[in-house]
Parts: C-alpha cells; structure tokens; sequence
C-alpha cells in the first residue's frame, strides 16, 4: 500500500547496519537501496521496463543534465520525467552540485547567486541557484529532491572544507523556502567536509537545525581510499537522525556499499554498473568478470543462469566475449543490464541478512570480494 505522503520507517538493525522502508506516493523503497543512474532521463543501455524486471524501486535524474536538455518546458508538457521516459516509480534528482565540481572548468561560484555555468553543450551562460535548482527539480516532478550544495575536489585544506560547508548550509536553507510545503515529496540536505570528522560533524549539526526530510553525504567517493571512506562513515554517521534515510552519494562497488551499510547508510547510486557494461566488465557472484579476456572465448556458461530478463541465462560468456571483441553495442546492452539486476540481488541479500541478523557473516564474506 503506497502512502500519499513521504516517511521513513526503521525496521531492523544488526549493529549499525539499518533495515527500513522509504513511502511515497510512487511506490515503496526497500532500504539498503541501490538506484540505477539515469542521468539524462535514461539508464544507459537499458530499456525501462527491464529496470523494472530487475526490481528497482527508484532511479536517480540529474538537474543541470535535463535542465540544458530536454529543458523545463518540455518537461512541464509531459507534467515530469516520469511520463516522459515511461517510469512510473519514484525519481530522485541530483541537484547539479556534483557539477559543480566535476565541471569546475566551466563554473564558478557566486555564494549570494548560485553555481555560475557556461554550457558545455553550447557555450551558453546558465545560472544554477539554489532556487533555480528547486524549481528545476519540480519540474522533473522528483519525488526526493536534492538541495544545491558545493561539493569541493579531495582536499585537506580546512579553508576550502569550511567554505563549502558555508556556501551548503545557505544554499541548503534558501532551497528548503523554496521547496515549501509539500508532504507528498521529500526534501533531503547535504553534508560536506571532506575527511575531516569534526567538520562534517558541524556541517550535519548545522543542516539538522534547519530540518530535512533525508539526509546524505556528498563529497565522498571523489578519490580517497575506500578505508578512508569507512572511517569518516563510522565517525559521523551516529550524528544523522536515526529516524531519516542516510544517502551516500555516488557510491560504489558492491564492497563500497556493503562496508557504508555496515556504517548505517539507507541509499546508494552509482553509474559503476552500466558505466562498467560498456567496457565488458561485469559484476556476479564470483566476482568481476572481464568479458573481453580471451578464457571467455570459448565459455559457454552463461553469467547468470537464473536471470530470465531479456533471456540474459541463455547468452553464453563466449558469444558475450565475441560481442564485446566487435564493439557490437548489444554487448554494453546485455552486461549493462546483468550488471544492474546484480546489483539489486545483492542488496535484496543485505536486506534479508541484516533482518536475519547474519549480516555480519555475509559482510565479512563478501566485503574484499569486489575489490
């Protein structure tokens, strides 16, 4: 039964790792959640409806992407990306900081206006406010909807740490005026600070007083090492309210979200899985496969032989090895999608194990396995 309005509610706990449940109108998440990619309105390579098949819950949109295309007016004709890319489940949209960072050759930041950008499609001046961030992501129609926040590179340098957690904070309060009152969709902060537990532990302090509906963790998975990753995870996530999801952004392998789960995280995204089909490598049980090595060839085993999505158990690894070999592009479809469908086995099994009280086990299994 979908509720009208959007909640969280904390099921079971095995140490920190948090089984829950996110409502919304569109449909329930089961949490520890993965969400495919879909940066421009598609996941790469992979029909919507086998997204579905796969049993995803949610997919994640990019605000500055479909900002410059398809843009607002042709979003606010289809009342969101939605209808306009056939997903009728719930869409959470990054708010285009993450661009703020990755493009910062084609930006510069302005606390009092926003993120400045020139286009990198056609040299065009666009303005991102935490405003203009909102009022984008209202007309894809997001059902989570991210705050514009600064996401600095991989720095030590407290001046810059602290700035971002600045220039956050305000933007963060400026889009929560501007996000209103809306039961219906949810509303999630961003905490900065890089490496440093004292500073993303005033960042989440400060971000808590002006109240969120979610919380997450930007500025992580930007290049430290993954044991730096869980160190910080295990200093501040006991500062987040228990009572709202955690969402880590932008992670990761499989070993990545098991060891943030074992640190209490709720959400993932990463464009890891289809990003990975595109070079043949693919995520399974026994590991990575590297599908373009020649011990393929001549394999006639299939990579999953309980997957039935798109008859994925019937192609052998070497007619995948001979696809990838001739960059043929079904070959970025089918690993994609393997990919993907793996990706939400393995967290239907962290799911079952932390209700089952094994998590432990299958974390101390599976935790150096993808690495």
């Amino acid at each position: 039964m979908h509720k009208k309005d959007f909640s969280f509610e904390l099921i079971a706990q095995n140490n920190n790792a948090r089984l829950g449940k996110i409502f919304t109108s569109r449909g329930n998440i089961d949490t520890p959640a993965f969400m495919p990619v879909g940066t421009q309105g598609t996941v790469k390579g992979i029909f919507t409806d086998d997204i579905l098949k796969t049993g995803s819950q949610i997919i994640l949109g990019n605000t500055y992407h479909l900002l410059l295309r398809p843009g607002v007016n042709i979003l606010n004709k289809f009342n969101g990306l939605h209808n306009f890319m056939n997903w009728q489940k719930p869409i959470l949209t990054d708010s285009g900081g993450y661009q703020i960072m990755s493009l910062s050759k084609l930006n510069k930041i302005d606390k009092d206006v926003g993120a400045i950008f020139t286009s990198h499609l056609d040299g065009k001046k666009i303005i991102l406010s935490p405003e203009k961030s909102i009022q984008v992501q209202k007309a894809i129609n997001s059902d989570i909807i991210m705050v514009l926040d600064e996401c600095p590179k991989l720095t030590k340098d407290k001046k810059i740490l602290s700035k971002a957690i600045d220039v956050s904070t305000d933007w963060a309060s400026r889009c929560k005026v501007e996000f209103g009152f809306n039961k219906s969709k949810a509303l999630f902060a961003i905490a900065q600070g890089g490496l440093d537990k004292e500073l993303r532990i005033e960042s989440i302090k400060r971000l808590i007083e002006i109240d969120f509906d979610g919380y997450a963790l930007g500025g992580l998975a930007v290049g430290e090492t993954q044991n730096e990753m869980f160190q910080i995870l295990n200093e501040v996530t006991k500062y987040l309210p228990i009572n709202k999801p955690r969402y880590l952004m932008g992670v990761g392998t499989p070993s990545d979200i098991l060891g943030a789960v074992n640190e209490g995280i709720d959400i993932f995204d990463c464009v890891l899985p289809t990003r990975s089909g595109r070079t043949g490598l693919a995520f399974t049980w026994q590991g990575k496969l590297n599908l373009k090595n020649t011990k393929y060839k001549n394999d006639k085993s299939a990579l999953d032989i309980n997957c039935e999505i798109r008859s994925l158990n019937k192609y052998s690894k070497s007619y995948l090895n001979h696809l990838v070999k001739t960059n043929e592009m079904m070959a970025s479809m089918l690993i994609s999608l393997h990919n993907i469908n793996f990706y939400q086995e393995f967290m239907n099994e962290i799911r079952k194990n932390i209700k089952s009280g094994t998590f432990a086990a299958f974390y101390k299994k599976y935790i150096d396995y993808f690495n």
